[in-house]
């Protein structure tokens, strides 16, 4: 089972944290995996390249692992900017696990 975990301050979302696997097939076919990777990268890209936030993360790939915590400190215009892009990464997570929550826990702290 993968966990994802919202970490929010201040009614803003501020960083997302996953860890473990699907399950839900193979290694390389597992679709739910694939989608919740794609959600959630494509996520911290947007905040670093179209934001242009340097936000802090780690990966561990084989223990299924990603951390992406914003700066405490940022411009109003890119806390907004970078708050849209977690809470539609939320909006995807939540619609996987929906469908999927066998295979995926969801928190928003």
């Amino acid at each position: 089972m993968v966990k994802v975990k919202f970490s929010t301050s201040g009614g803003k979302f501020v960083g997302v944290e996953c860890e473990g696997h699907a399950e839900y097939a193979e290694a390389g076919d597992d679709i739910v995996c694939a989608a919740l990777s794609s959600v959630v990268q494509t996520a911290v890209l947007g905040i670093m390249r179209l934001v242009g936030v340097n936000i802090g993360y780690e990966v561990d790939e084989k223990r299924g692992y990603l951390k992406a915590i914003l700066p405490k400190q940022m411009s109003q215009a890119d806390e907004h900017d970078a708050d849209l892009i977690l809470r539609t990464a939320y909006l995807g997570v939540s619609d996987l696990y929906e469908n999927f929550s066998d295979f995926i826990s969801l928190e928003v702290e």
